[in-house]
């Protein structure tokens, strides 16, 4: 969440003190990797870990999947702060992914190095590189550190008579996009859609932040690469030019139609060779989007709600087992340390601090009656808890209180808070963060897809932290980074869920509460700039 307001670090301020921290950018790339596929090439991953205050390797982020490639260059990114001051040391793992199970170890492994982000920032006027250990291969990684803008470009592209690379039909064109880097290597940013049995192409429209095409600079070489995409994962060569987002901000011109050179054809043809296709800048629209803190400072509200799993599945409070067990000696079970450590950051946007709070999947006073959204506090006259400690006392309230039942029903809590959000469709004034700590599997997932659906177009985030140690590959599902949820005929107008499991963060005898944070906040400012986009809502001055 504060990730922006470090991002900006590097802005030139005369008279003031600065620590030296900014916002690095890691670009990763492989070659001859192993191939552990029987009847094709290994589908390879990267996964990033920062080793732990506790000694013990925290998972950072993961890469796209991409299929059948033994020397892949993935597009998506690590971004993280470099603190100069201090020794971060970062594992990169690559594992060859055949199926879409979120556990490591449903994978096989390929390979692996251990280094400290200084190591790979020292040369980042050549990039670093070094061997795998493991089962063989090398990996590439790139760094630039990023600076402020809030621009993004949207581009349309189209080809017309690209070469025919196939013997029996024609190509499967898509088309990269790399900038330039300090080391004089390309790092892919963009990677379209694969167009089947088409010389002239039309690509989908794509949106690019400025930030991630060329770090800001408009006069920065850019390399577009067009392929024929095959089955078997050797992508064959078209042809590539480049160009600069300057040259491209003039849009659909003579300027920016670009003859596709494959250099190989060029030198055996030589003056006999005109190009292997063109491509053609159809439309280019640039726009300054507002910052996440830009709505913050204009006033914008971020309103917490906690909703707290009290299925029977937890466990007797009473009992060391528990989940939801109060130990003597002052250790915070999961429900407390999740509660605690996205709650305390979450306050601060928020001016009151008084917090609504749910329970669900209990059966409560005075009769007994099994309720899937009830107020944390057994105090439906005044539901608002006050602050971090309010919210707490609430939940220890309930565990007295209640008795721990079921099923696992996640859309009356939903429904709940969308209810309220409703109010603001129109008015930038608030946003809204339901935080859901459950240790299941939804009873009622359909319902819940339709509650997350409907709410998407809502000013409305859905964080859910799974607690113990259940299989929650169904709730990534919900989590919709790749795609946009989908239930029957509707789908969600964006992604507005960040799952996140507890045990992910296990440090020593207890949690990482600054990763934990990290890892489930980190969505949130992109929602509700997202939002207020979707609803052409700006910042109020």
């Amino acid at each position: 969440l504060l990730q922006e307001i470090k991002m900006n670090s590097g802005t030139f301020q005369p008279g003031l003190a600065a620590l030296p921290t900014s916002t690095v950018e890691l670009s990763i790339r492989c070659e001859n990797l192993a191939d552990t596929d029987y009847l094709s090439k290994s589908d390879p991953v990267c996964v990033l870990f920062i080793k732990g205050k506790a000694n013990n390797w925290l998972e950072f982020g993961r890469t796209e999947r991409i299929s059948d490639n033994l020397s892949p260059s993935w597009h998506k990114k690590f971004v993280m702060d470099y603190k100069f001051e201090e020794r971060q040391l970062l594992k990169f793992s690559i594992y060859d992914m055949d199926s879409e199970s979120s556990s490591l170890d449903s994978h096989d492994f390929l390979g692996s190095i251990e280094v400290s982000l200084g190591e790979i920032v020292s040369v980042q006027s050549k990039g670093f590189s070094k061997k795998l250990d493991g089962k063989g291969g090398m990996i590439h990684v790139i760094s630039e550190e990023l600076l402020g803008n809030k621009e993004t470009v949207t581009f349309n592209f189209c080809a017309t008579k690209l070469d025919k690379m196939d013997f029996f039909g024609k190509s499967d064109p898509y088309m990269e996009i790399s900038r330039s880097t300090e080391c004089n290597q390309y790092v892919i940013v963009h990677r379209t859609e694969v167009i089947k049995s088409n010389l002239n192409p039309q690509w989908k429209q794509f949106k690019l932040e400025v930030r991630t095409l060329c770090n800001g600079d408009y006069h920065r070489d850019l390399k577009f690469s067009v392929y024929d995409w095959d089955m078997g994962g050797g992508h064959d060569y078209i042809g590539s030019f480049h160009t600069t987002l300057n040259r491209l901000k003039s849009g659909r011109n003579s300027e920016n139609v670009y003859d596709c050179i494959n250099e190989e054809k060029q030198k055996k043809k030589g003056a006999k060779y005109k190009n292997s296709g063109s491509v053609i800048l159809n439309d280019i629209s640039i726009e300054t989007v507002p910052s996440f803190l830009d709505y913050i400072q204009g006033g914008t509200q971020v309103n917490f709600t906690v909703a707290v799993d009290f299925t029977g599945s937890n466990g007797n409070p009473k009992h060391p087992s528990s989940l939801h067990y109060q130990d003597p000696t002052g250790r915070p079970n999961q429900y407390v340390t999740a509660i605690t450590s996205v709650g305390e950051i979450i306050q601060d946007y928020d001016s009151d601090k008084m917090f609504p709070a749910l329970g669900f999947g209990a059966r409560i006073p005075p009769n007994g009656d099994v309720s899937h959204e009830f107020f944390l506090n057994l105090s439906p006259e005044n539901p608002f808890c006050n602050g971090i400690d309010g919210l707490l006392s609430a939940y220890y309230n309930s565990l007295y209180n209640v008795q721990l039942y079921g099923p696992t029903n996640f859309s009356p809590v939903i429904n709940h808070v969308a209810q309220f959000a409703s109010a603001y469709e129109s008015d930038p004034s608030n946003y809204f963060v339901l935080l859901i700590i459950t240790d299941g599997i939804i009873t009622d997932l359909e319902e819940t897809k339709r509650s997350i659906i409907k709410a998407s177009k809502l000013p409305l985030s859905i964080i859910i932290i799974g607690v113990g140690e259940e299989d929650f590959s169904a709730m990534d599902a919900l989590d919709s980074d790749d795609r946009l949820l989908k239930c029957g005929g509707l789908i969600a107008a964006r992604d507005i869920v960040q799952f996140v499991e507890l045990r992910k963060f296990l440090q020593g005898g207890g949690w990482s509460k600054d990763l934990l944070a990290r890892a489930v906040l980190a969505e949130i400012p992109a929602q509700l700039s997202g939002w207020m986009k979707l609803k052409s809502l700006q910042p109020r001055k």
